[in-house]
């Protein structure tokens, strides 16, 4: 990767952890007006483009400067962040300048680069005039929990002028030209405002925190696709919002400044409108990780993805709405990993793997009162399979009191070789169901070690 300005930068490939969110602050940058995303083409109302769902997160590629690269699609941001470069990713950015940013978590600011004048483009949705932020230390590692190579995350720059429909059972995004776009009647769905505070978006809902009585309590939740889990509260002696006696203390997440803390439970229901979700998991964050979160006064958590992905959403920001339609994973249930380590992507490593050849002739019939003869010879072929490593391991949890540490590299599950896995099936096999039992066989430095413990569920 090079800047101009003969300013040069490499980043390896670093990893992610699974609750991704962001706020960012900035200091010392100089406002620049940016040009504003257009539709290019004869006929060109709308554009389309498939995305990856990983996470509960959206990833979709995106074109700077010239080269193809990955983004999380987050309404929770109104800046572009690039983050993670690899050897073999070759961008140039152009008007560089040094600053600050400053996010979620309990760590301080960190340095970045801030690049002007850039082009930006989806198929034929883009703008020759962009602002882009790039992280210079990749503390909170994305694209190992995420399993695929993610290289920044974008926002309010593509929502601003346009209409975007999220088909998350489709996985296919659509922009639409607001000046062209016919809005269809649609009877099962239900259009609400949108209220903005720094180019983000916030929706009025209702949450029921107690199992006993029917008593709701009036919210502002930050509509954040960024955030793969269902519901963040932040905890407010002045407000009814407190966490219920049955959670956990958990690690979050990380953001930009660091890991974010708090207590994981559920609550009974979160309303808007009509729909109903029932008994999500929910995170409550501690004052030290959401102080900035907090700027916003009337906010009193977030939505996030684990919940938008149970809907057909249009989002609507030059006309300060969003549309909701239910599809069919509405009703699915929340879950979550019981085993409390934190596993993540740790690149690839060869693998020596048998393959039986066919040879000879084969067939049903008989001939002269002979069968036909069928051999196979065997053969080894080496390949390169993902590889996965415990990031962090939860005090107390099941995986810390049967012996798992941080840095243990996962080999086998169950019996299963991990290599067979993507890491969204082996992070499934941790949250299950109650009580299931877990073994593993970790590689420890030089050592091979057994483990086994049982999933519990808290909340």
């Amino acid at each position: 990767m090079y800047f101009n300005k003969n300013i040069k930068y490499t980043k390896l490939n670093k990893k992610y952890t699974l609750y991704f969110f962001f706020l960012v602050l900035l200091s010392s940058v100089h406002a620049q007006t940016q040009s504003n995303f257009q539709f290019y083409g004869a006929s060109q109302n709308s554009q389309s483009v498939r995305f990856q769902l990983i996470n509960n997160l959206i990833v979709i590629p995106i074109n700077i400067n010239g080269s193809p690269l990955s983004f999380i699609l987050d309404t929770g941001v109104d800046k572009t962040i690039l983050f993670n470069l690899s050897q073999s990713d070759s961008i140039g950015l152009n008007s560089v300048e040094k600053i600050s940013l400053q996010g979620l978590g309990n760590g301080k600011s960190v340095e970045a680069l801030l690049s002007k004048n850039n082009s930006m483009r989806i198929k034929n949705f883009a703008s020759a005039n962009e602002n882009i932020y790039v992280i210079l230390k990749d503390d909170f590692d994305v694209s190992g929990k995420m399993g695929v190579t993610i290289h920044g995350i974008i926002g309010y720059r593509l929502f601003k002028h346009a209409i975007v429909e999220v088909n998350y059972k489709t996985k296919r995004i659509y922009f639409h030209n607001p000046k062209k776009f016919i809005n269809k009647k649609c009877r099962k769905c239900e259009v609400f405002p949108l209220e903005f505070f720094r180019n983000k978006p916030y929706l009025n809902a209702q949450i029921q925190l107690d199992t006993i009585g029917n008593k709701k309590t009036d919210v502002k939740l930050l509509i954040d696709s960024g955030g793969s889990d269902a519901v963040w509260l932040f905890e407010n002696s002045k407000s009814e919002i407190k966490t219920p006696k049955k959670h956990f203390r958990d690690i979050l997440g990380e953001g930009l400044s660091g890991t974010i803390f708090g207590n994981r439970s559920r609550i009974k229901e979160v309303s808007f409108g009509s729909f109903k979700i029932k008994n999500p998991t929910t995170s409550f964050l501690d004052s030290v990780s959401t102080f900035y979160a907090r700027q916003f006064k009337s906010r009193n958590g977030s939505i996030g993805g684990n919940i938008l992905k149970r809907f057909k959403l249009w989002i609507d920001y030059p006309n300060n709405q969003i549309t909701f339609k239910k599809n069919g994973s509405f009703r699915g249930g929340f879950e979550y990993n019981m085993s409390g380590i934190d596993v993540a992507y740790n690149g690839k490593i060869l693998i020596k793997e048998l393959e039986k050849i066919f040879e000879g002739e084969f067939g049903n019939k008989q001939l002269e009162g002979h069968f036909n003869t069928v051999s196979f010879v065997s053969n080894y072929q080496f390949r390169f399979k993902p590889s996965y490593i415990i990031q962090k391991v939860l005090k107390g949890s099941p995986g810390d009191l049967a012996g798992l540490q941080k840095g243990d590299i996962i080999l086998k599950i169950n019996d299963e070789n991990t290599h067979q896995y993507t890491l969204k099936q082996l992070l499934g096999k941790l949250q299950e169901r109650d009580h299931k039992r877990i073994k593993m066989v970790v590689k420890r430095g030089f050592e091979v070690l057994r483990f086994e413990f049982r999933l519990v569920k808290k909340i």
